[in-house]
C-alpha cells in the first residue's frame, strides 16, 4: 500500500514539494477516528516513544525516591535542546541518583541550542553525553536501575531489566505483543521498538486516559504531563513546537516529537491518541499535520496554528506549507 500524501510546499503557484505518510487517530475505546495510510504497518516511533519510556521511572517511585522535581520527570520524557539549563537538569538527576555523566551511554552530539553551541566553540570545548538530547531519558533509565537495585552497566541493552520493563510497558499500552523481530537501535542506543501507527495511537490515548488502566498507571502519565506543563522550557526547547503547544494550549494537546518524520499524541480531553510517521523522514511536514491535528481536535486552537510560510533569503514568502487535500477533506 502506498502512503497518501499529507503535506504539500509550494513555489508561487505551483507544488514544488510533497510528503507522504501514514496518520492514525484513536479512541480511547479502539475506534478509529482518522485512518490514512497503512496504519497497520509497524514504524519506528523514535523519540515520540519517550513519554511512554518514562512510565517505569514514575512509576517505580524512583522520581520520588531520589527528590526528582518537575524539570527532572520532564526531561526524562523529553527531546531537549542541550541548553545550560538541560545540560544542568540531567547532570542534577544523576547526582540524585548518586551517579555522574560517566553512566551515560547515549553518545554524544552538538547542542541543538544555538547559544550553547557557540559557547562551547568559543570555549574551545567539545559537548559531552549531557548535551545529547535523550541524556535526560537515559538519566531516568538510570534512576530507576539504580532505586531497584539493578546493575547499571548495560542499562541500554534490551536484556536488561530496565528495557525489559519498558517493553512490557509499551505492550500493555498498544495492547499488543512486541517480538524481537521489530527491535531496532535507537539513534542513543537504547533499544526502538516499532509499532504499527493503530497501535502507537492506542498507546497515546491510553496515556491521556484517567480510567480503563490501573491506579499506578494512570497516575504516572498525569505527573509526567503535568511535569512537562509545569516545565515546558524542559520538553523540548523555547521555540519549539512541543513546548509551544504546552504552553499555549496546556493539558488539552500533550505532543512528542521523533526522528526521521514520526510524531505522537494525546488530546486528553477529547479522548484520542494519534501517530503520525512521514515515510521521507521531513519534521517540517510532520509538524505541520500535528499543527493541523491540533486545530481539528483541540476547540480552543481553532485559528491559532497557521500554516507555515516558505521564506527567501530576503525574507519574502515564496510557498506556504498546506495539507494535501486528502488531508483537508479527512480533517474536515
Amino acid at each position: 500500500m502506498t502512503n497518501p500524501v499529507l503535506v504539500e510546499i509550494t513555489r508561487g503557484p505551483l507544488v514544488e514539494c510533497s510528503h507522504r505518510g501514514v496518520l492514525a487517530v484513536v479512541s480511547r475505546d479502539g475506534r478509529v477516528v482518522l485512518e490514512l495510510g497503512d496504519i497497520a504497518r509497524s514504524v519506528y516511533p523514535r523519540s515520540a516513544i519517550k513519554p511512554l519510556q518514562a512510565l517505569p521511572l514514575v512509576e517505580s517511585n524512583a522520581a520520588a525516591a531520589f527528590g526528582f522535581a518537575d524539570k527532572h520527570i520532564a526531561i526524562a520524557a523529553a527531546s531537549h535542546s542541550g541548553t545550560r539549563e538541560h545540560v544542568e537538569a540531567v547532570r542534577q538527576m544523576l547526582q540524585l541518583a548518586g551517579l555522574n555523566e560517566k553512566a551515560l551511554h547515549c553518545g554524544t552530539h552538538l547542542p541543538r541550542d544555538e547559544t550553547e553551541q557557540r559557547a562551547l566553540l568559543l570555549a574551545d570545548t567539545k559537548p559531552g553525553p549531557l548535551h545529547h538530547n535523550c541524556s535526560g531519558k537515559h538519566a531516568g533509565m538510570l534512576a530507576t536501575a539504580r532505586h531497584l537495585g539493578e546493575t547499571v552497566d548495560g542499562y541500554w541493552d534490551a536484556s536488561h531489566p530496565v528495557q525489559m520493563r519498558i517493553r512490557t510497558v509499551l505492550e500493555d499500552m498498544c495492547g499488543m505483543k512486541i517480538g524481537p523481530e521489530v527491535c531496532g537501535i535507537d539513534g542513543c542506543m537504547v533499544p526502538n521498538w516499532a509499532l504499527p501507527a493503530k497501535a502507537l495511537a492506542q498507546s497515546y490515548a491510553n496515556f491521556g486516559a484517567d480510567a480503563g488502566l490501573s491506579n499506578l498507571r494512570v497516575a504516572a502519565a498525569r505527573q509526567i504531563m503535568s511535569a512537562a506543563l509545569a516545565a515546558p522550557d524542559y520538553f523540548a526547547g523555547p521555540t519549539r513546537l512541543d513546548t509551544r503547544v504546552l504552553k499555549q494550549f496546556g493539558g488539552a494537546a500533550f505532543v512528542k516529537t521523533g526522528a526521521e518524520g514520526a510524531y505522537a499524541g494525546t488530546f486528553p480531553q477529547a479522548g484520542l491518541g494519534f501517530a503520525l510517521k512521514i515515510d521521507d523522514g521531513a519534521t517540517r511536514a510532520a509538524e505541520a499535520v500535528v499543527s493541523m491535528l491540533i486545530e481539528a481536535f483541540v476547540p480552543e486552537a481553532r485559528g491559532q496554528m497557521p500554516l507555515k510560510t516558505m521564506k527567501n533569503a530576503q525574507g519574502i514568502e515564496v510557498g506556504v506549507v498546506r495539507p494535501s487535500e486528502i488531508l483537508s477533506l479527512a480533517l474536515g
